[in-house]
């Protein structure tokens, strides 16, 4: 089980996607959870290291479990993922190859998407708080 703290920060009825260096697939932005390290904890360090930037008003949306992307079959994932705001307009690390907000027929619709995201996509949907 990879467990990991997701940002699911939304602009325009789009919700804010990474795409790594060297990969083709947009994620959510975070990471997986140090040992020893809380959720909100990790999803504040990661949201530094990916976007550049700081959260506030960090709300749990809610813990997503499907298969992780990108690794073994029968490896699962494990995402608590927060709403929260920015500090400041983010932008790519050096880690981060790209950053776009998508609806959720735009993320769906692209040759690769990771399972975890796309359970947000339609959960963020069904409570009217982005585009299909």
């Amino acid at each position: 089980m990879i467990r990991t703290a997701a940002l699911a920060h939304i602009r325009d009825r789009r919700l804010i996607q990474t795409r790594p260096v060297g990969k083709s697939v947009f994620y959510m932005a975070g990471g997986k959870i140090d040992p020893g390290e809380t959720p909100v904890a990790a999803l504040h360090r990661e949201v530094r290291e990916e976007l550049g930037v700081g959260v506030t008003a960090v709300h749990e949306l809610g813990i997503f479990e499907a298969a992780a992307y990108g690794h073994p079959a029968g490896t699962r994932l494990h995402m608590t993922c927060f709403t929260a705001d920015l500090t400041d307009e983010p932008h790519p690390t050096s880690e981060i190859a790209e950053l776009r907000y998508f609806t959720g027929s735009e993320y769906s619709a692209m040759n690769d998407v990771a399972p975890g995201s796309l359970m947000v996509f339609r959960h963020l949907h069904d409570l009217g708080l982005i585009d299909w």
